[in-house]
């Protein structure tokens, strides 16, 4: 069964096959920005070109922001008043708590608008 894109943004695989991961260590180690070189099944380079996922820190940002909202709104619902000190504390929770999985999500979400789906990893030629 073919996996959607969504399910394959937020599993973080590979864009062409799908079935490959794009990272190889858990996301909260010391080296959760580090990406395979290829994909693991079908061989798909990740890095297309050199500062390729640069452009992914424009994800990154909007992401933040969007959590940053959600947290203020929250707050502001709850019917908390919202000080400096919860400014920070989102800040530090939304930022830099959930800073690896927002940046492996930004970096996934760019791959997946420069790479094709082809097929299941087994229906398509591998590349060098």
């Amino acid at each position: 069964m073919r996996p959607s894109l969504a399910q394959s943004i937020f599993s973080m695989r590979c864009p062409r096959c799908r079935e490959g991961r794009l990272y190889p260590y858990a996301t909260y180690s010391t080296r959760f920005l580090t990406t395979h070189r290829n994909c693991p099944c079908c061989g798909q380079p990740f890095l297309l070109e050199p500062g390729f996922f640069l452009g992914s820190a424009y994800f990154s940002y909007a992401i933040n922001g969007v959590l940053l909202l959600i947290f203020g709104l929250t707050l502001f619902y709850a019917g908390e008043q919202i000080t400096v000190g919860w400014m920070v504390v989102a800040f530090v929770v939304v930022v830099v708590g959930l800073l690896p999985f927002t940046l492996r999500l930004s970096k996934a979400l760019w791959i997946h608008l420069f790479v094709r789906y082809e097929g299941a990893c087994q229906d398509i030629p591998k590349k060098d």
